[in-house]
């Protein structure tokens, strides 16, 4: 099995940005990656920082998903 590495590199490879506010201080990631297998298998992986807790990596998770779906009873195209 291959050794870990730092994910920083693939995430900055897929262009991946983030734009802190000011004062603004990041305690922590949980990264999901979409990977294909050496066969051509497409599947996801999640790596996440030390010492998060499984809690706050569910949380997190959560609030992606809640961020990410469509606001409901919008003007469509807003």
């Amino acid at each position: 099995m291959p050794e870990p590495q730092p994910i920083g590199r693939l995430v900055d490879s897929l262009g991946v940005e983030h734009r802190p506010e000011d004062g603004e201080l990041v305690l922590g990631a949980v990264v999901l990656l979409k990977v294909m297998e050496p066969d051509g298998e497409v599947s996801m992986r999640a790596a996440w920082s030390p010492g998060l807790s499984w809690m706050e990596r569910v949380g997190m998770h959560q609030a992606a998903v809640q961020s990410d779906l469509p606001q409901r009873g919008g003007v469509p195209g807003e």
